[in-house]
């Protein structure tokens, strides 16, 4: 229905025909509805005993996955207010790695407890209000209670791995998988004064179905998904002298149109010869810089490695510029353009470089190099399904392990600090008079649904699990959550259940602004697409 206006001269119309709106308690009601049903649809995946979704995509493509923010990506939302929900599971993606389901199921419960309060009278600024109020204090409390610990303490990052990995598919292999996470992501920070900073793109994720996730393995180099390009050459080399090359070893054709006139056959032959030499210059400067490894990112002429082959250096063609860059960190060597200005110094250095069989295809692997800042993650599993899986957890537990070694701050998993934050916000929300202290006391509610939710998901009682949690909270048994695992309620810190201050906060801001954004809308205005033009309005 289009906006019209009735004026003494008639009735005005300010939007199209064709547009829709919708006003008041009607748009928040509708936003609110939507919002509820996108958390809804990720409930179920929180926790230990968490289930996963299976995605079909329109060509058919399978993804089975327990992943907040895979599963909100993959599935194609619509609602306008449904897709502010989504891009917090993106946001908490992208940032921390880690909590894309908690945040998206914490501003569901926001915006279900504010429609409690909306259908009291209660002004929707009013709530807004209260809101913001109580995640300040939340964020207060949470810094608060935090620990803080030494950022290379590798049992705590061990102990943070795991947890993150206990919600996903590799929960029974997270012993092994958390120590090689941790392994990588030590190699590759780098330390400045007293803090430490990592930058994941140089941990490269390879992954290949077959073998078992057990088979998962952390390589001191980097892995090329490329063969060698020549059956002569050697398919392993120790003690590797490798050079990084950014230029073609081919004879470059000219850039405008040029023919050469050929009077006699014996010019022919000596053009051919030429091109012949040139590529065995080329060869040989690579042979006198001391190389015995090639690794070049455009591409080799036939003759080239023919030469190369005779010289007895392993070569490896059409390699990624992202490779190149990430050799170079891991060997030590540097990227060099021009041929001619090769030299010794310019060589990275490998113990042993080696072409290995992976299920059906030939790798190239580069291992062993000296400090390497720069490693690869060769992620195996049974089917292409479980890999694609486990290359997603392993991704949360490399951000969530990062996370911990930039800010070494963190607290008990299992629901345990949302039941301390919402037990002390209740005490604080009498504090207040006015209307503000309803949406406070909300605000805590709305944190009880995770431990609530993680406790659902196990199949426990949610009333007797809800009124023991609080309790013991009561009594300043603040670590206390759920253990889904055993189905019953415990200390999370005795039970090394652990997870980064970074995440917890993240998860705080991200909801309860989204939650206040779509608070704030009264109306929604859908102007539906067509012509520019149009009849005139009447009385405008």
């Amino acid at each position: 229905m289009a906006s019209i206006q009735q004026t003494p001269q008639g009735p005005v119309l300010v939007l199209k025909e064709s547009a829709l709106q919708q006003k008041g308690k009607d748009a928040q009601k509708n936003n609110i509805a939507a919002a509820k049903l996108v958390a809804d649809l990720v409930k179920t995946s929180l926790g230990p005993r968490g289930l996963d979704k299976m995605l079909v995509d329109p060509i058919g493509d399978v993804t089975i996955t327990n992943d907040g923010a895979t599963i909100l990506k993959e599935i194609d939302v619509q609602h306008p207010a449904a897709k502010m929900i989504v891009e917090i599971s993106k946001t908490m993606d992208n940032e921390v790695g880690d909590g894309t389901t908690s945040s998206v199921i914490f501003a569901g419960a926001l915006l279900e407890k504010a429609e409690q309060l909306l259908s009291k009278d209660v002004h929707s600024s009013v709530i807004v209000e209260g809101y913001q109020a109580a995640a300040e204090k939340a964020l207060q409390l949470l810094s608060d209670i935090a620990k803080t610990i030494s950022p290379d303490d590798r049992v705590s990052l061990l102990k943070i791995a795991q947890t993150s990995m206990q919600s996903k598919l590799v929960s029974e292999d997270s012993e092994t998988l958390s120590k090689i996470v941790v392994d990588a992501i030590l190699k590759v920070a780098i330390k400045k004064a007293e803090k430490y900073t990592v930058d994941l793109d140089n941990i490269k994720v390879e992954k290949k179905s077959g073998a078992s996730i057990l088979d998962t393995a952390l390589i001191k180099g980097i892995v090329l998904d490329k063969e060698i390009v020549h059956s002569g050459m050697p398919t392993k080399i120790e003690r590797a002298k490798i050079a990084l090359i950014n230029a073609a070893l081919e004879i470059e054709k000219t850039e405008m149109s040029a023919e050469i006139r050929i009077s006699d056959p014996t010019q022919m032959q000596m053009f051919l010869e030429e091109e012949n030499r040139m590529l065995k210059t080329m060869v040989e400067k690579i042979h006198e810089a001391g190389a015995n490894v090639l690794i070049c990112q455009k591409g080799i002429d036939d003759i080239a490695q023919h030469y190369l082959a005779k010289h007895g250096i392993l070569a490896v063609r059409r390699v990624k510029e992202s490779d190149m860059t990430k050799l170079a960190k891991a060997t030590g060597g540097r990227v060099t353009t021009n041929i001619d200005d090769l030299t010794e110094k310019d060589l990275g250095y490998a113990e042993l470089v080696h072409q290995k069989k992976v299920e059906s295809d030939k790798w190239v692997f580069v291992e062993g190099c000296r400090n390497p800042q720069s490693v690869t993650l060769l992620i195996r599993g049974g089917s292409q399904r479980v890999v694609d899986e486990v290359d997603r957890s392993i991704h949360d537990a490399l951000m969530v392990v990062k996370d911990v070694i930039e800010k070494p701050s963190i607290v008990g998993g299992g629901g345990a600090p949302e039941a301390f934050l919402a037990s002390n916000l209740k005490e604080w929300a009498d504090s207040f008079d006015g209307r503000e202290q309803l949406a406070i006391t909300k605000y805590a509610e709305a944190l009880e649904v995770i431990p609530l939710t993680i406790a659902e998901n196990a199949g426990m009682d949610p009333i007797d699990t809800m009124t023991n949690l609080r309790a013991k909270q009561s009594q300043g048994l603040k670590w206390t959550g759920i253990d889904a695992r055993k189905g019953k309620i415990a200390d999370m810190y005795a039970q090394d259940i652990v997870e980064p201050v970074v995440v917890k906060e993240q998860i705080i801001k991200s909801a309860t602004e989204t939650a206040c954004m779509i608070l704030r809308i009264d109306d929604v205005i859908a102007i539906s697409g067509g012509s520019h033009g149009g009849p005139m309005p009447p009385h405008m």
